[in-house]
């Protein structure tokens, strides 16, 4: 009965977070199980998690790092270590998907900002608006899984995982992720004569110097794995410690973080936590519904009784995230659906890092996926894209992201090496 009132509220038009909250109104209410207080009561407990500070500083030191004018010289950077290649802008694209990995941690975001800042540049180059935007929407993947990813940081949460070990085992795929799209995109880019956004590579001055512009930036992320290889903070502290260090940055450094840049930056900020707030406390009470119901235990014993094979079960849970990942936006999904398929994985032996990291992608790659992909809508309204056209010209990343999904899956040791090296 949850699922389908889920499905029925979200096909009516209704917003997810309500959705998420009137599809449990039954479990409460009919079943007499439980009274209806304790739904109230989980939507505040579900508040009361100390790991889940993380969300509110890291979006706050993502807006103060934007407040600064970083991006543009992250663009500029990109633009030296890559414009010179086939491909040109789209290649810059990419990079800068992986750099700002560290600052946004929302492939949605990402996604956004580069739609309109790289968008129709890329148009005026020659690129189609459909293939423009599937650049743009496939690169974005990156930056959920760089930390500070905002998706594992939510799972961590949710699942119980721990954070610092997921935010290492997001690297080494998402650098991965960076080269192979590069490759295809560098292979499209000829077949279809693109040129290069630059006529001439960059002088190794010209390289210094724009690196030394972004260092700021690009040690984002290094801050972070030296503080938890060294237990210098947890992932809530960093996010407290990150805030400081954009503050210093925008004030100190660049000069840049004026009075209504930080008060714009709040703004935002408070606007971008209380969606994911929201979400949060409904996926709450709907979560503890769906224990009541025992969906869980029910949905591993249909499971098993399907295959025992553990690369069987795995490939379920993927066919499941990927549907999941076309309805639903990213944050929502990780608190819905991953609590359910998290014990049908653990069950058949996965380990809990490499399926979180595994599955933030699953999701992602949901959401440039047609009927109703949150991060596709995204790019293709900003560049006024039909859905159909967007499709088609996504095909190749498709057919190479598949391939680079299966490679993870099957070798976890991409994922575990640097959490099994440095914690």
């Amino acid at each position: 009965m949850i699922a389908v009132l889920f499905v029925f509220f979200l096909v009516v038009g209704m917003p997810v977070a309500f959705a998420l909250a009137l599809a449990s109104i039954p479990v409460f209410i009919l079943t007499g199980t439980m009274p209806p207080t304790v739904a109230i009561q989980k939507m505040v407990t579900a508040t009361q998690s100390f790991p889940l500070l993380a969300v509110p500083f890291f979006i706050l030191a993502g807006n103060l790092m934007n407040a600064t004018g970083i991006t543009e010289k992250l663009v500029k950077f990109s633009r030296l270590l890559t414009g010179w290649l086939a491909g040109g802008l789209a290649q810059v694209s990419i990079v800068l998907s992986l750099m700002m990995g560290g600052i946004s941690g929302s492939a949605v975001a990402d996604a956004s900002m580069e739609a309109r800042l790289l968008g129709p540049s890329m148009i005026a180059q020659g690129y189609s608006k459909a293939s423009t935007a599937a650049i743009l929407a496939f690169g974005s993947i990156i930056t959920a899984t760089i930390p500070p990813s905002i998706g594992l940081i939510l799972f961590g949460f949710i699942n119980e995982v721990s954070i610092g070990r997921l935010f290492l085992g997001g690297i080494i795929p998402g650098v991965l992720l960076t080269l192979v799209l590069m490759a295809a995109t560098w292979v499209i880019a000829v077949r279809r004569g693109h040129e290069p956004d630059m006529q001439r590579m960059p002088t190794s001055s010209e390289l210094g110097a724009s690196f030394m512009e972004s260092i700021w930036a690009l040690a984002f992320p290094v801050i972070l794995i030296v503080g938890f290889r060294f237990g210098f903070f947890t992932a809530t502290e960093a996010g407290v410690f990150l805030v400081f260090y954009a503050l210093f940055i925008g004030v100190f450094i660049y000069g840049e973080l004026t009075v209504e840049k930080f008060y714009d930056a709040m703004k935002q900020s408070v606007s971008d936590l209380g969606i994911i707030m929201l979400l949060i406390m409904m996926a709450g009470v709907l979560g503890y519904a769906i224990t009541i119901e025992r969906a869980p235990q029910q949905i591993t014993e249909f499971v098993t009784t399907l295959s025992e094979q553990p690369s069987v079960i795995l490939l379920l849970v993927v066919m499941v995230l990927i549907v999941s990942g076309m309805f639903l936006e990213g944050a929502a999904n990780i608190l819905l659906v991953t609590p359910i398929v998290m014990p049908v994985l653990t069950a058949a032996g996965f380990d809990p890092v490499h399926m979180g990291v595994l599955m933030v992608f699953l999701i992602n790659i949901g959401g440039v996926t047609p009927p109703v992909g949150v991060i596709m809508f995204t790019v293709c309204g900003i560049l006024d894209c039909r859905t159909g056209a967007f499709a088609k010209a996504a095909l190749p990343y498709f057919v190479v992201m598949t391939g680079f999904l299966l490679v993870i899956a099957a070798l976890p040791a991409i994922t575990l090496f640097l959490p099994s090296t440095l914690m």
